[in-house]
């Protein structure tokens, strides 16, 4: 339902830095007061400006830029030039400069508070009502206005359109299962209704990969029924070599993988390549809303280059110079040749730590299709009896140098939701322990080889399948298999191809699996809990229960144990709550039933991650935290701010 109105005469304001209002605290962003200097230009794009082909900066800037304080952050004002290199193994691998540039309509500032970026504030009443208010004067990467119309059509055109979005609006649009009522107020606000709370909302705005709610639609319209002319649509469909319209929007309209040079962006730099490339060009977008505190326009760095190669290369041609920031595809166990590579050439390697919150985590499959292995994994002495046979600290000094942290699968000590307690509960190694549960359970009888015996006779040995996708895994596994044979288990690791090992586990083939455990624990009560209860199917330890939740009981099972309708139960609470005291008392729970049950078995945390970076690059942080969710990996660093401290940083403008 859209409305157009004026905004009433009195609302409740949440401005930058003012107090919460019911429970959603959007506390100061990191930047100065509102800069009114003069704004400072790269000189890349000279030659442009004095051909007449891009007006100055001074209309090219917001009314009211986001300022970044970068001297609040400990780091230094830089300047403009250079071209960041950067190697990666697919092409799809685009995306990840929509990841680096982590520019959303909210943003996670550096004490994972909830903060506006695109927006210049946000207003919350009774954390069901939302009025966004866009920044005036905010351009598109190609000069189109960035306005209301951009959501309008967004809802109207797409979310709401059967061809475009045959599954209707996404998941964030839905509180207690009902959308909201979309308002225009004017050309830069825009007001979302429900008649419940809907916490997830803006959280999901700020996720490393967003729920978009806006579309260029000065550039889309072109592509739409509803818009363009039928005959050219037709032309361009057939240009296009596609089925139907549709399929030529989708294909042109995608902000996350940037695969279209000609869809406008307003990331800090914008994609000038097509496909297929062996390398990608991303220019600075002229148009970009962010400033330095002495006015500098961001991001520092001119351009990007995104050189497609192996995967398994990556190592050696950062090794070799040929990369100033890199992080993907490169491991820990990567650490030692990088840091020696370093000392002949020109680059530092640094170690950020992980943050999901297991690296390596053992899956039971409860919903596995063998009857007999199904109710082993659901019985909770079993869970407990594998998790205390793991010599995690033997784990964490062979494989990580003692450099990572024992714990469960939980929050991590940099989250506010951190209880050192649920790290640890179930993490100790004691094998009388684990012998003492499995003989409760009945399983005393063992063959010859001290194989412990299930009640049908087969021997309690089974196979942990993973990705593998790296040799970690399996290493942690090889050590794993003597601790689980010492209590009468055996394990025999197996690898298989992603897209197998997901399908079998979703099948319930899969008896248990290797896998990272929460993608974000650096949580805060405002992210969602979607990690901590049965809420899809690609979650390993209950894929079908998972299902049954996110299709609303049209597919899947039923959750079958008591302690995960309970999740379920705190879940949807969570999603109708209107207060950060309600939401914290939620997750608080959420997490003590996770560590006491042990769906997930998680071994270690915390591991670090090497991050290449040129002796010439600067702001780039020394001590950093790596993850999707809800860092984006390197985005929420601000790579806009990196910059080239050397005497030949590029500075020539490209010809107009």
């Amino acid at each position: 339902m859209t409305q157009r109105r004026m905004p009433p005469t009195r609302r409740t304001a949440l401005l930058l830095g003012s107090a919460a209002v019911a429970g959603l605290s959007l506390p100061r962003l990191s930047q100065a007061a509102p800069f009114s200097g003069t704004a400072i230009d790269s000189p890349f794009f000279a030659d442009r400006i004095t051909a007449g082909a891009l007006p100055p900066l001074a209309e090219r800037l917001p009314v009211n830029p986001r300022v970044i304080d970068l001297e609040a952050l400990g780091r230094q004002p830089g300047r403009h030039g250079g071209n960041i290199r950067m190697l990666m193994g697919d092409q799809r691998d685009i995306r990840m400069m929509t990841l680096y540039g982590y520019t959303r309509l909210m943003v996670y500032d550096d004490k994972l508070e909830l903060v506006p970026d695109l927006l210049e504030s946000c207003d919350v009443e009774d954390g069901r009502v939302f009025t966004l208010k866009l920044r005036q004067g905010h351009r598109w990467s190609d000069g189109s206005p960035f306005t209301s119309e951009d959501f309008r059509y967004w809802w109207e055109d797409v979310a709401n359109n059967k061809r475009l979005s045959p599954g209707g609006p996404p998941q964030a649009l839905f509180s207690a299962n009902e959308l909201p009522v979309f308002e225009v107020l004017s050309e830069t606000e825009i007001r979302y209704s429900w008649k419940t709370p809907n916490p997830i909302f803006l959280p999901a705005l700020a996720g490393a990969q967003p729920t978009y709610i806006f579309m260029p639609s000065a550039y889309l319209k072109q592509f739409h029924e509803r818009h363009a002319p039928k005959t050219e649509l037709a032309q361009r469909v057939k240009e296009n070599r596609v089925r139907d319209w549709g399929a030529l929007h989708e294909r042109l309209s995608r902000m996350y993988r940037p695969e279209n040079p000609k869809l406008p962006t307003l990331e800090p730099w914008r994609n000038t390549t097509a496909l297929p490339a062996e390398q990608f060009v991303f220019e600075r977008n002229a148009y970009f809303h962010r400033v330095d505190r002495n006015g500098r326009q961001l991001p520092y760095a001119d351009q990007v280059t995104l050189t497609i190669g192996t995967s398994s290369l990556v190592p050696a041609k950062a090794a070799a110079g040929e990369a100033d920031l890199q992080a993907r595809y490169i491991r820990f166990d990567n650490y030692t040749f990088l840091k020696e590579a370093s000392k002949r050439m020109n680059f530092d390697v640094k170690l950020w730590r992980r943050a999901e919150g297991a690296y390596f985590a053992l899956m039971p499959n409860l919903n596995a299709i063998d009857p007999v292995w199904r109710d082993l994994n659901r019985d909770l002495r079993y869970r407990q009896a594998l998790s205390v046979a793991i010599n995690r600290k033997d784990v964490n000094k062979v494989i990580f140098f003692g450099l990572a942290r024992e714990s469960g699968n939980t929050a991590l000590p940099e989250s506010p939701l951190y209880d050192a307690k649920l790290a640890q509960l179930w993490t100790q190694h004691d094998p009388a322990l684990a012998n003492r549960l499995l003989d409760e359970m009945g399983l005393t009888k063992r063959d010859d080889d001290g194989i412990r015996l299930l009640p049908d006779g087969r021997r309690l040995e089974f196979t942990v399948e993973t990705a593998g996708e790296n040799t970690e895994e399996t290493d942690i596994l090889d050590l794993l298999k003597q601790d689980l044979f010492d209590v009468g288990i055996k394990i025999y690791p197996r690898s298989t191809q992603r897209d197998v090992f997901r399908r079998r586990i979703t099948a319930g083939q899969t008896i248990m699996s290797a896998w990272a455990g929460m993608d974000n624990a650096l949580v805060t009560s405002d992210m969602e809990p979607d990690a901590l209860a049965p809420t899809s199917s690609a979650q390993f330890q209950w894929p079908r229960w998972g299902q049954f939740v996110e299709t609303s009981g049209r597919e899947g099972e039923r959750p079958a144990l008591a302690e995960v309708n309970e999740l379920v139960r705190l879940y949807e609470e969570w999603r109708v709550s209107s207060t950060r005291d309600q939401r914290r008392a939620v997750w608080h729970k959420m997490l003590a039933i996770n560590a006491e049950q042990l769906y997930t078995i998680g071994v270690i945390n915390s591991t670090l991650q090497p991050i290449v970076v040129s002796k010439d690059m600067r702001n780039v942080p020394d001590v950093g935290l790596y993850s999707f969710e809800p860092g984006a990996f390197i985005g929420r660093y601000m790579p806009d701010t990196f910059w080239f401290d050397r005497q030949d940083t590029a500075q020539q403008a490209p010809k107009a």
